[in-house]
């Protein structure tokens, strides 16, 4: 199918509360303005280079999140328009992206990155380094940037029981958050949910599932980097 159709067909499947990403990482601009042509404006991206020349190029009206492991010395390049950070992992990855909100008189939204996946190679905080964090003066100081929610990423496995398990335990760390540091309305967002396991993470609480392959096929790696 074209990849309006994967995209219309998953919106209509969708409940109300789910926001899609579409995660374009890779695909040519090409890609992105046939599925923006369809209405969608939401979409992800996680090399900092090929989102910044996506942004150059393409309708300012698009909605950019940044869905990568992202390196404190490349925030600068992306703080000007990205409108939410997905994998934000340490305190030093936030007092930059707040640095450079600053400079850019604005406020950036992030997502707090917990490690849910039974894998050494994902990326993300421990439940007692969150709760240490929001308890700290640091975190504090963070006048600039705002905490939307939480995301994680599935171990990559057949074992449908063990995502279901995965994503449980990231609702509940976001519930357990949300009522005892993080009271403010604007923390709603829990960002589970890729291509392969996206209908489980909807079923576990997830708010954003972020998109690839489902919309625009198998991915051409360019061996772009930044």
């Amino acid at each position: 199918m074209a990849i309006s159709e994967n995209l219309s067909k998953i919106k209509s499947e969708l409940p109300s509360n789910v926001k899609l990403i579409a995660v374009s990482k890779t695909k040519p601009e090409t890609d992105i303005i046939e599925a923006y042509n369809t209405g969608h404006k939401i979409f992800g991206e996680n090399k900092v280079q090929e989102l910044v020349d996506k942004y150059q190029h393409l309708p300012k009206d698009i909605e950019w999140h940044f869905i990568g492991h992202l390196q404190t010395n490349k925030v600068k390049y992306i703080a000007p328009f990205v409108n939410l950070i997905h994998a934000v992992d340490s305190l030093k990855l936030l007092k930059e992206i707040n640095k450079q909100a600053i400079k850019n008189n604005r406020i950036i939204d992030c997502l707090l990155q917990f490690h849910i996946a039974d894998e050494e190679a994902k990326f993300g905080f421990l439940k007692n380094e969150v709760i240490n964090l929001l308890q700290s003066d640091d975190f504090q100081k963070l006048t600039n940037i705002r905490i939307l929610g939480v995301m994680g990423m599935a171990t990559y496995t057949d074992d449908e029981n063990q995502i279901h398990s995965e994503f449980a335990k990231l609702k509940s760390y976001f519930e357990e958050i949300k009522e005892k540091y993080m009271t403010q309305n604007y923390f709603s967002e829990i960002s589970m949910g890729m291509s392969a396991d996206y209908n489980i993470a909807i079923e576990e609480g997830s708010t954003m599932i972020r998109l690839g392959s489902s919309i625009f096929g198998i991915r051409f790696y360019s061996g772009l980097k930044m």
